[in-house]
Parts: structure tokens; C-alpha cells; sequence
């Protein structure tokens, strides 16, 4: 105890924020003034903190064996501080890429995607609901006016992506990954599409469903509790997007993917991916243990990609590439607004998880999602991860327009259309 009370107190000493830290026997080490305490309650969590292995600090927070003391935005100025080579993104060995390639095959077959894709959307609904926007829009808003509220934002993402895409009433749309139904009744409402979502969740499956009578767009909307690789229209849509659906894909299966995009997308369509991506080349990833933190607890089966890498994927697939943008700082924005919306009603997230699991359950992922959005937003607004939207084409050298014979498509190889 006196040596690994000794080399905490070295670290706290070594840190560029300030950080109080509570051990088990009640004695307080570091600053008197640190806007942040770690107490812990168990010996366990100390050694993670005095070795840095910060995801596993994550788990004792989550089984209560730590408490934060503190915000969570003060939190994460300290996991910031703590995290090893500055949140720089580290190369694994040739041994490691290839374990990762066999874990990833592992664990995305059809059932375990099924499986790992329920465990985090099927958690509450209502959960989902208290710290989103009416929309229930679970990815990245694109602030378009700085002064935009959340719900602004994310109503402004559906309608970038709708633009970007060039929706025209009658053209057959799919979504896939549809979430809530966010961009699936945008689209239907405000371009005049036939659109076809699917998902994985029940509950999102049953939420759609239901808005879809609600409004009376039975005759042209449609979703479908399936797999991506098991959707087998009649004919190709015109344009397809995929929001927040290739990170759980996995890198083993990430060809696949690709090509049921252009499977799926009729000679000349259009499509959409947008998606969390790696900082670092060749699966590097940030170091502390923060992305087994996050397939453990939030997105089991999570895998990251670096843009570079998704782009040589889709064009192997034979989709050309004719647009990307990263929106990473949209997405450090839109994650404190959910994470500031969550802090603000902690006790009703409890009770709200607790009427659908046991209360220690419900207590263990409210924990975790604290420290997942917080983390998240900390880690897009340093760089650490990023977004991006890539647009694609599946090129029909038949198709062409007077001043552009070569386009190939309907893309007219020039952004205004997407912006005035």
C-alpha cells in the first residue's frame, strides 16, 4: 500500500490538471481545489490508475467500485491528461493486426451481429429519448448555423444528406442501419421518395413501424428487421445511405459491405456512408485500453477504420468516390449536447433503465454511458477519432449529361447543388 500510494501521489504531482484522489481507508491525496475526485472504494482501481490502464479504470467506475466526484466535462480534461502519448494513435504489431483480423471474423457473423447490435439499441427506448433530439437522430448533427439547437442540427444533417444525394420524388431510397427513422421519414416527407429502411433493434423496428401508420406513409415506407446481407429487392435503388452502420461492420467483413452497397444500388445511383472513423493508419488506435472500454461496455463488436482504408474498400467494391467531408468537430459538439442533456437528468435515466432491468443493472450502464458520451466528445474535439460522409457512385458509363459526358451518373461534379 505505502509504494502504490507513493506512485500515486508521483502521477497526480506529474499531471497538467489537477486531480484529487480518495483512497479506500478515507485518506485524500492531490490538490485540495481539484474540481475532479477519483474515490475508490477497492485497491483494484488504484493499480489501473498508477499504471494508466484507463479502460480498466472505466470498469471499476462502472461496477461502483470508483466514484467520479465531479463533471464529467471536468473528467475528461483529467482522462485527457492521463491518456498515454498525448491521445496519439499507436501502431499495433503485425501479431496484434492479425489477431485483431481473426477476433474481428469472429464476431460478425450474422447472429453475433444481431446479438451485439440489440445489446446497446434495445437497452430503453425511453432511455435513448431523454438525451436526444425529438428525432431520436443517434449519430452526428451538422451544425450549419453555429447558434443551431440540437434538433436544428440533426433536422439540418437529414436534409444534407437528402441534398447530397439529389432525392427526387418517385426515386426507391434505402437506409440502412435506419436507427429511429430520422432519415428515413425526412426523406419520405420532404423529398417524395419510395423508401426502405432496415435495422437489427426491435425496438427501433416496433418505434418505425409505428410512425410509419401513424402518418399513413404505409404505401411508400417500409422497414424491415433484417441484415444487411439478407436484403434482396425486387430491383436496385436509385440512392442509399448507411448512417453509423460501418462500425459495427467489422474489418473482416468490411469487402462484404461494400459490395452489398453496390449490389443494392442500381447502375448510376447514388449512395451515402456516414461514419466514425480511426486517426491513425493500419488500426492504430489511441492507446489506455478507451477502445476496449467502448466494445465491453457501449458497442460490443465496434470496429474503427481509417477513411483511407474505407475509401480503398469501396472502390475494391467498385463504387467510385466523388465526394468526402469530415464533419469530426460537428460530432465533438453534438456528443457534449447529449452527454450535458444525460448530466441533467441523471435520476430519471436511472429510473427510467430500472423499469425495463434489475437497478444494480440499471445503475452499471447509466455509469457507463456517462463516461462513453463524455469520452467520445473529448475525443472527437481532440482528433483522436473523426467523421465522415463519402459519396458514391456506381458508375454507369452510359449515363452522362451534355456539359459532363463522363459523369457516369447523376452527380454533377460540382457542390453547389448540395448547398444553395
Amino acid at each position: 500500500m505505502p509504494a502504490l500510494e507513493a506512485l500515486i501521489e508521483t502521477k497526480l504531482q506529474q499531471l497538467s490538471v489537477p486531480l484529487g484522489v480518495r483512497l479506500p481507508s478515507g485518506k485524500r491525496l492531490g490538490p485540495p481545489a481539484a474540481p475532479v475526485t477519483l474515490a475508490f472504494d477497492h485497491m483494484s482501481g488504484l493499480a489501473q490508475l498508477a499504471a494508466g490502464r484507463l479502460g480498466r479504470l472505466g470498469d471499476e467506475i462502472v461496477a461502483g467500485r470508483a466514484r467520479v466526484e465531479g463533471s464529467m466535462r471536468d473528467l475528461m480534461q483529467v482522462v485527457a491528461a492521463l491518456t498515454p502519448a498525448e491521445g496519439q494513435a499507436i501502431r499495433p504489431s503485425l501479431w496484434q493486426r492479425l489477431k485483431n483480423r481473426v477476433h474481428s471474423a469472429l464476431h460478425h457473423s450474422r447472429e453475433r451481429d444481431a446479438e451485439q447490435i440489440r445489446s446497446h439499441y434495445d437497452v430503453s427506448n425511453e432511455f435513448y429519448a431523454l438525451w436526444l433530439d425529438p428525432l431520436r437522430v443517434y449519430s452526428c448533427a451538422y451544425f450549419r448555423d453555429p447558434q443551431m439547437s440540437l434538433a436544428q442540427a440533426q433536422e439540418a444533417k437529414l436534409d444534407l444528406i437528402c441534398r447530397k444525394l439529389d432525392l427526387r420524388p418517385g426515386e426507391r431510397f434505402v437506409d440502412i442501419g435506419a436507427g429511429w427513422g430520422g432519415l428515413l421519414m425526412h426523406a419520405a416527407r420532404h423529398y417524395g421518395v419510395d423508401a426502405t429502411g432496415i435495422t437489427l433493434s426491435r425496438n427501433q423496428f416496433e418505434h418505425v413501424s409505428r410512425l410509419i401508420e401513424a402518418e399513413g406513409l404505409g404505401e411508400r415506407v417500409r422497414i424491415r428487421l433484417c441484415d444487411y446481407r439478407d436484403l434482396q429487392p425486387e430491383q436496385p435503388f436509385d440512392k442509399l445511405a448507411s448512417v453509423g452502420m460501418f462500425e459495427h461492420v467489422g474489418r473482416a467483413n468490411m469487402l462484404t459491405y461494400c459490395e452489398t452497397l453496390r449490389r443494392l444500388l442500381k447502375p448510376g445511383g447514388m449512395a451515402l456512408n456516414h461514419g466514425i472513423t480511426a486517426a491513425g493508419l493500419d488500426d492504430a488506435m489511441v492507446g489506455g485500453g478507451l477502445g476496449d472500454f467502448i466494445e465491453k461496455h457501449i458497442f460490443p463488436g465496434g470496429e474503427l477504420i481509417h477513411v483511407s482504408h474505407a475509401i480503398r474498400t469501396l472502390s475494391q467494391a467498385g463504387l467510385e468516390m466523388v465526394d468526402t467531408e469530415n464533419l469530426r468537430p460537428h460530432y465533438a459538439r453534438t456528443l457534449w449536447c447529449w452527454s450535458d442533456a444525460l448530466e441533467s437528468q441523471l435520476p430519471q435515466a436511472e429510473q427510467t433503465l430500472a423499469r425495463s432491468m434489475p437497478p444494480s443493472r440499471a445503475a452499471e450502464i447509466l455509469r457507463a454511458y456517462r463516461l462513453y458520451l463524455a469520452g467520445c466528445a473529448m475525443a472527437f474535439e481532440r482528433g483522436w477519432v473523426a467523421l465522415h460522409q463519402i459519396l458514391l457512385i456506381n458508375p454507369d458509363p452510359a449515363r452522362g449529361s451534355e456539359d459532363m459526358p463522363g459523369a457516369h451518373s447523376g452527380y454533377p461534379f460540382r457542390r453547389d447543388y448540395i448547398y444553395r
